[in-house]
């Protein structure tokens, strides 16, 4: 069986999760990702065939209604569970040598390690941060212990609602997990291959804020925005917003303690009210982000990061995932409006309805 594979080989979504192969297919296509490597879905089968062998966990699981406090008290049990099991030995061992291989003379280098289910980031269906991240893990050990962590966290309460909701069989559901070089950016974020407001296709539009992007995911900040032309390139609307709260990864060789490399502090005055991006920045982050949808052939919900350096902005962006855009792609393929046997009909059935 095959427990890990580089990032840069990862293909099968069946295999790497939905995460992992995404990122695996913007490395083969050039586009500048962290390196890193993919704990398999065959690690996790290995996980829980030894804790759960005649899926009657699962089956519990599968068995659930809407009612929110029956998830909440089976889900808990699971995670519990799964959290606490030891991994299979030749688990840990395939994670210990990749995470060696990554780090080459590095020592012990920061990761993160990010769930990657099979079932997430589709076209049908967004599991976007119902599953765990963890930031500046070192160490294999450690990074084993988090491997476990993500994959208890596929039974939080509201992964399971969703899937109950969705009617995923849960035999069908699996997680790979991505363990990834950290980066330390100056700038974080999303953008979007069509507009999240209107679904407009003909524009790209950018939000972030200073440091870290979990600062923008966790509702900490309200981010800057802006709105670029795929036609003509322009910069058409732009919102810088008060960003009151930083995010930051500090490298493991400036801080003793594995739990204080992420911190969350207040913005420093001079940067609260500037721009995170430059002009030239913004224009390298809507290249990349038509050439990703280029490359997919469908609107992309995209995670970036801007480094620090002297290099053109277009070497400092790196991308951190890439997801088909699922709001929007909905109602493109739900009907304007039910047929109706005559042209005059669509009109006479809006009397008494409010308009």
């Amino acid at each position: 069986m095959t427990f890990v594979v580089t990032l840069a080989d990862a293909a099968d979504a069946a295999t790497v999760g939905g995460k992992a192969a995404s990122l695996g297919e913007l490395a083969r296509a050039g586009v500048a990702v962290p390196p890193g490597f993919a704990v398999t879905t065959e690690a996790f089968t290995a996980a829980m065939t030894a804790l759960d062998a005649d899926g009657a966990l699962r089956a519990g699981i599968e068995a659930l209604s809407a009612d929110v406090a029956e998830i909440a008290r089976v889900a808990a049990r699971f995670r519990a569970l799964v959290a606490g099991a030891p991994l299979p030995a030749e688990v840990v061992a395939a994670i210990e040598s990749s995470y060696a291989a990554l780090a080459g003379d590095a020592g012990d280098p920061d990761v993160a390690v990010r769930s990657s289910a099979t079932v997430e980031d589709s076209a049908e269906a967004s599991f976007a941060g119902l599953q765990d991240t963890y930031l500046g893990v070192s160490g294999a050990g450690a990074v084993a212990d988090h491997v476990r962590r993500c994959w208890a966290s596929l039974y939080n309460d509201e992964s399971v609602a969703y899937r109950r909701r969705l009617g995923l069989p849960e035999d069908e559901v699996a997680m790979a997990v991505v363990v990834q070089r950290m980066v330390a950016p100056r700038a974080a974020g999303v953008m979007f291959t069509r507009s999240p407001v209107t679904g407009d296709r003909s524009v790209v539009a950018i939000e972030g804020t200073w440091g870290l992007g979990s600062a923008l995911v966790s509702g900490d900040v309200t981010p800057d925005s802006w709105v670029i032309s795929k036609i003509t390139g322009e910069i058409t609307g732009r919102r810088v917003s008060p960003k009151v709260k930083i995010h930051q990864y500090l490298p493991n060789e400036s801080v003793a303690s594995p739990a204080a490399r992420v911190t969350v502090a207040d913005t420093q005055a001079d940067l609260r009210d500037a721009p995170c991006l430059t002009d030239d920045e913004i224009r390298a982050l809507a290249a990349v982000a038509r050439r990703v949808e280029a490359h997919y052939g469908a609107p992309q919900d995209i995670e970036w990061a801007v480094l620090d350096g002297e290099q053109a902005p277009d070497e400092r962006v790196v991308l951190l995932q890439s997801r088909p855009e699922t709001v929007w792609a909905s109602r493109d393929t739900s009907p304007a409006g039910a047929p109706k046997p005559r042209p005059a009909d669509h009109v006479l059935s809006l009397f008494g309805k409010p308009l």
